[in-house]
């Protein structure tokens, strides 16, 4: 995988024009989500989307040298369910090199006030029009929970949609203000994943830990211009609702991480060990850990110089 030098990443005048001011930065930290300025021009957006349907006909540039237990990683004989797949970062080097527009990395550095953004995971989405598939209905979540084996409490997740992407075709929604919540003792990162639970069990855990914190849940659908990229804190409850338009939803969600990111171990309260795709693909450090760092799975995005 080609993978871009990152002591050359640099802004032009108009890009830099487009990172987060001071404002939005502070907006972010107390919202826990940030909609971007443009981004990704209409002809990356388009080469991402004629590469997203070559990749569903079948074109790899290379595949994973190992497939991770728990991949999300659909196939056509899966048929016409939502489709996800996982490390298109990788497999793709057309949506790979899209991905790491340095524009991109240093939105997220200055949101999650990093010195260094790296990949973690890149997940390409289809949603079809199907209005009554069940598939299409993602529950409410925290990405974090899912990170038990990061150390890093500002990892951020990127969503960018292919087009204009609203309430119609299923937008992503974020709880607002919701990664400062304290989660109750059933739902912390030693309870069952959220993947584990279903949706109406969500639904009222969502409700509970809003109690919990003296809340409210605050609901924000993200109308997301072309072009435009939704950005949330790792904490940030989110979910997204069913496409009833005419098209589907075409989207990437690109999980960032902040150059202090290690792994660590982690236990589930009943003892069991958490692993993460990555534990088995990417190179050991000196510790003999894996290597949330490795270039060639995780390549770095931006680094201030």
């Amino acid at each position: 995988m080609t993978v871009q030098d990152p002591t050359a990443f640099t802004l032009t005048e108009e890009e830099r024009a487009l990172l987060p001011t001071d404002e939005d930065v502070a907006f972010y930290a107390e919202h826990g989500w940030y909609l971007s300025e443009k981004i990704f021009t209409d002809e990356e957006t388009a080469r991402l989307e004629a590469a997203s349907e070559r990749f569903y006909a079948g074109h790899r540039d290379r595949t994973l040298p190992v497939r991770p237990s728990k991949l999300a990683y659909w196939e056509p004989e899966h048929g016409p369910v939502q489709r996800h797949n996982d490390y298109i970062h990788y497999e793709d080097d057309t949506i790979g090199a899209v991905l790491r527009k340095p524009l991109l990395g240093a939105v997220a550095a200055r949101l999650a006030e990093a010195a260094e953004i790296r990949v973690f995971q890149s997940t390409l989405i289809y949603k079809p029009p199907v209005a009554g598939e069940p598939s299409n209905i993602v529950p409410w979540h925290f990405d974090r929970h899912y990170w038990a084996t990061s150390t890093s409490e500002r990892m951020l997740t990127a969503f960018i949609p292919f087009h204009d992407c609203d309430e119609e075709l299923g937008t992503i929604t974020m709880v607002d203000g919701s990664h400062h919540w304290k989660e109750t003792a059933a739902n912390d990162a030693t309870s069952l994943h959220f993947a584990e639970r279903d949706r109406g069990e969500l639904d009222q855990m969502l409700e509970e830990n809003a109690a919990y914190n003296n809340t409210e849940v605050r609901k924000v659908p993200m109308v997301i211009p072309r072009g435009h990229v939704s950005f949330h804190h790792c904490r940030t409850y989110h979910g997204s609702g069913a496409n009833v338009g005419d098209r589907p939803r075409r989207a990437i969600s690109f999980h960032l991480q902040d150059g202090e990111n290690r792994y660590r171990p982690f236990r589930r309260s009943d003892g069991t060990a958490v692993a993460y795709n990555h534990d088995v693909l990417v190179r050991r450090t000196a510790e003999g850990t894996p290597d949330y760092a490795d270039p060639e799975f995780l390549p770095v995005l931006w680094r201030t110089r």
